[in-house]
């Protein structure tokens, strides 16, 4: 708890501090991601785009690597317009925004191109709004990659491979509720301490993306990885509402036109990151195995579904909606 406190002390003195010394058209971004990572070199040239798009009226200052406090802290700064930029998964603005949330659900989507018909209609219209409602415009979409499970004793190809496995997942009961209905444990841990639970058998699994799976080592002690595909959450620029309602509208197309550059530049970054990584893990020996009939797996969310509409009926609608979505 301590930790957490100071965390978001030096995060929230970091944020007043670069506030102090930012004039009123000079925006400030806030992104968790590394030197490198294809959100990084996305963003970066996110910036350089506003800043030729609106003849330098507006700049974009960006602060990777989570330098101004966590994801949390950096989406209510966002909201309340201590920064105007962030980008953001949209996981963690579910308990923020209901209609975010739906992306959260196990399976909700059928595959990457899905989920970016989903956000390109109706369904993400509806999403946006719930967001700008909270202060969030969002400006674009980028690629997150799929997850899927992994662990080291065999491929799971059926809910009954699961049964009886410990598996990480990140603490939220959608996907606690996903393990439990396969039949499997859910173990919620950080996410730092996955590869010594893998290792020592504290877990049998876990689940995430390529790039995830590959860049921490845990394919050196989880040497399967099944192409479930069951969680597909998306990642936005979001702007300050205020901040995006006080441009002109010459200025919003610009912004507008700047960061659907970017989603389409991130998104290519992705798919050659994506498979750097799986070339790379199978290189190593990795077996991984394509799932040809998810259908089961889906069936066994039911229950999690009609757990989530008891709290949110308003919602099945939104679900229904992405889910009729070809």
């Amino acid at each position: 708890m301590f930790n957490a406190l100071t965390k978001s002390f030096a995060g929230a003195v970091a944020l007043a501090v670069v506030a102090s010394v930012a004039s009123a058209d000079n925006w400030r971004g806030w992104n968790i991601h590394v030197d490198g990572y294809p959100n990084t070199v996305a963003m970066d040239k996110f910036a350089e785009l506003i800043a030729v798009k609106t003849d330098g009226e507006y700049t974009l200052q960006m602060f990777h690597g989570g330098t101004l406090g966590s994801q949390p802290d950096a989406v209510e700064q966002v909201r309340a317009g201590a920064l105007e930029i962030g980008n953001f998964n949209l996981g963690p603005i579910g308990p923020i925004v209901p209609a975010a949330n739906v992306v959260s659900l196990p399976f909700i989507f059928k595959d990457v191109p899905h989920m970016f018909r989903v956000l390109n209609g109706e369904a993400g219209a509806t999403i946006a709004a719930g967001m700008a409602e909270k202060g969030l415009q969002p400006l674009a979409w980028y690629d997150a990659g799929a997850r899927s499970f992994y662990n080291g004793d065999k491929p799971i190809n059926t809910p009954a491979d699961v049964e009886g496995m410990k598996v990480r997942v990140m603490n939220n009961e959608l996907f606690t509720g996903m393990i439990a209905e396969l039949g499997g444990n859910p173990s919620p841990m950080a996410f730092a301490e996955v590869y010594q639970a893998l290792k020592t058998g504290v877990v049998d699994g876990a689940e995430n993306n390529w790039p995830s799976y590959e860049s921490t080592g845990h394919f050196e002690v989880a040497g399967y990885y099944s192409l479930s595909q069951h969680l597909i959450i998306p990642e936005c620029i979001c702007m300050n509402i205020g901040t995006f309602n006080s441009l002109s509208p010459e200025m919003k197309t610009a912004v507008l036109e700047a960061a659907q550059e970017s989603a389409l530049y991130q998104r290519d970054l992705w798919n050659k990151r994506e498979a750097a990584s799986r070339a790379a893990v199978e290189a190593a020996g990795v077996v991984v195995n394509e799932i040809a009939d998810k259908a089961p797996f889906q069936a066994a969310m039911a229950p999690v579904y009609e757990a989530y509409f008891e709290t949110n009926p308003d919602l099945r609608a939104l679900v229904e909606l992405i889910q009729a979505t070809e």
